[in-house]
């Protein structure tokens, strides 16, 4: 049974925040730099997938996604580059797929795009599009991608994006067509959709039991199975908050400053509650949606959820917050060094 293990990123920029609590500046530049060093680490060390994530705002390095996986590209063989997400309401999907399909070219056949409504709205007013038509420009998008994806040529007619007739979209994408995903946060609606479409999906669980989101890939494999998808050849994935160090203790106390820093600026915009330690210590517990500690504790909490959730994809994402570049270094490095072995052996030998 083949695992995937694989990494994503927001490319958070806020200051970074040491252990003892100081704090340093970052410029997006940097940030971006630091980026593509992790994605060549991470394939270096033979992981599977890196993601990396789509804002328009000050505290994330990153608006363009593409440009930076095809610098990395440059510098990398065999990893998967894709988007986590790509929020296309707000984009167009003919310049998405000449973007994604000039990423498989210079990286030989390894792009992907992961599609999102979005979690964040500043690409909205940013890009001239009505948050009334939320959903509409989503599902609107969505069909037109998949159309361009397969179709060299197409004729298009929409409500909410100008029409084409029997136009070509260059430059195709050499073998076959591009994988395309759909991340959620875990909505109905999502799985909806990606079952009636064929499409592989991601979940994004950044909170609670991670158990709970058996429900909606039950949802997502039985709607899949009745506009005629084969939901075994359905790829399923998910993405959580992690990190890794070589002990429980070290990564608790390297990872909570950052993680606190950043649930404090999301959670005032948003109407959360203050982040703190006993909830920091709920969700690295085995029913928690962190996959914190050392590479043996992250291995086996990786190994119960894909047991019990029947993936075949698993991304951790790290850093949340700006945490300094050496240790998100070391923690892909003890990801692809120490965690993967583990996965990768209890599963060949399944």
């Amino acid at each position: 049974m083949k695992i995937e293990l694989g990494l994503t990123s927001f490319a958070e920029n806020s200051d970074i925040v040491m252990p003892d609590g100081k704090h340093e500046s970052i410029s997006h530049a940097q940030r971006i730099r630091n980026i593509v060093e992790e994605i060549e680490l991470a394939d270096q060390l033979g992981l599977d997938i890196y993601g990396l994530g789509e804002h328009h705002r000050k505290d994330y390095a990153v608006s363009d996604p593409v440009t930076v996986l095809g610098a990395a590209a440059a510098r990398t063989q065999h990893i998967k580059l894709s988007s986590a997400v790509t929020v296309l309401s707000s984009d167009d999907p003919v310049r998405v797929y000449e973007r994604f399909s000039t990423l498989d070219a210079v990286s030989n056949g390894r792009a992907e795009i992961m599609i999102g409504r979005g979690s964040f709205i500043e690409s909205f007013p940013l890009f001239g599009y009505n948050l009334n038509d939320y959903e509409d420009l989503f599902n609107e998008k969505l069909q037109m991608l998949l159309k361009i994806n397969k179709h060299e040529i197409i004729s298009w007619e929409g409500k909410l994006r100008p029409s084409l007739e029997y136009t070509g979209i260059y430059p195709r994408v050499e073998n076959g067509e591009l994988p395309i995903w759909i991340a959620t946060g875990g909505t109905p609606e999502s799985s909806l959709r990606a079952g009636a479409f064929g499409l592989p999906i991601t979940y994004a669980i950044i909170g609670g039991n991670p158990r709970r989101f058996a429900r909606n890939i039950e949802i997502y494999k039985s709607i899949a199975l009745s506009y005629g998808h084969d939901p075994s050849k359905l790829p399923i994935g998910v993405h959580s908050w992690g990190y890794v160090a070589e002990t429980d203790e070290q990564a608790k106390r390297e990872f909570f400053p950052s993680l606190k820093a950043h649930q404090d600026i999301i959670g005032k915009e948003r109407g959360w509650p203050a982040f703190d330690e006993n909830a920091f210590e709920r969700e690295i517990g085995s029913h928690g949606a962190i996959y914190l500690g050392s590479p043996e504790t992250v291995a086996q909490k990786i190994i119960d959820t894909i047991e019990t959730l029947g993936i075949n994809r698993f991304m951790i994402h790290t850093p949340v917050g700006s945490m300094p570049h050496e240790y998100v270094m070391n923690s892909i490095r003890l990801f692809g060094e120490r965690v993967k072995p583990i996965v990768d052996k209890y599963f060949e030998d399944k």
